[in-house]
């Protein structure tokens, strides 16, 4: 399926638990920078999600898997309207009674900026390894391992994989303030992080932890940046939280 975002077309895929009630909450999930709805770590939080009893909706982001627009022209601004838009799309289904944010990585960041942008809409929210210190790494002129200058931006930067970074990239990311996106929102917030991943994704994580006015940091000892041999930790901590928080909102009527 396809949610049409001003015309750009974002490929989802909705899925319901085994014997799904009439009515149930759902979980937006969204991958990271150069990641698709259908790697597996996705996939695996997806299905965690459903073996708790909600639904979810995996998305491919603007130039990332099937969606449309291309690698090199993606910018946070435009991952951002892109959630907007899908969580609109979200609110209008008669069988959803509340809305998650889930995403991994960038798409971590992507959760904690549209937390902050749709913050009465939303549940509650789940960074896992989430890239909260791009937008100050990018004032600082540093970026996926390059330094350059913050005023003088070079025209594009070759990622990974033959990959292409327009500098509207930059641009945008030393625009954006994460802080105020978190101090909008006083939901619950899980965030998990790998011990094996990077420092600064380690540090950023807890900052955003704990700026949080609700929020739990776990860490999984061992894990790299996309769990890999550690998916059954990572899921068995989502089941945990997600179920703990239901049961929490239910108690309090």
């Amino acid at each position: 399926m396809y949610i049409n975002d001003d015309g750009i077309r974002l490929d989802a895929e909705l899925e319901k638990p085994e014997n799904a009630p009439e009515k149930m909450p759902l979980v937006i999930v969204m991958h990271g920078f150069t990641g698709h709805k259908d790697e597996h770590h996705i996939i695996a939080a997806a299905e965690a999600f459903r073996e708790a009893g909600y639904a979810t909706l995996r998305v491919d982001l603007y130039g990332h898997g099937k969606s449309d627009g291309a690698f090199k022209d993606h910018t946070l601004y435009k991952w951002m309207t892109n959630a907007m838009t899908v969580i609109d799309y979200v609110r209008g289904l008669d069988f959803v009674t509340d809305i998650y944010l889930c995403g991994h990585s960038q798409g971590g960041l992507l959760v904690m900026l549209a937390g902050g942008l749709k913050h009465e809409f939303i549940k509650g929210i789940i960074a896992l390894s989430p890239a909260a210190m791009i937008p100050e790494s990018a004032r600082r002129g540093e970026l996926l391992g390059y330094n350059f200058d913050p005023v003088a931006l070079p025209e594009e930067l070759d990622v990974w994989d033959g990959k292409t970074l327009g500098s509207n990239y930059i641009r945008v990311a030393q625009m954006v303030h994460v802080e105020e996106a978190i101090d909008r929102y006083d939901g619950p917030v899980l965030i998990v992080q790998g011990t094996e991943d990077g420092p600064s994704l380690i540090q950023s994580a807890k900052d955003a932890a704990a700026r949080y006015a609700n929020s739990k940091y776990v860490e999984i000892e061992g894990a790299p940046h996309c769990y890999d041999d550690h998916i059954p930790q990572l899921k068995g901590l989502i089941r945990e939280w997600i179920v703990t928080i239901h049961s929490s909102s239910y108690d309090q009527g």
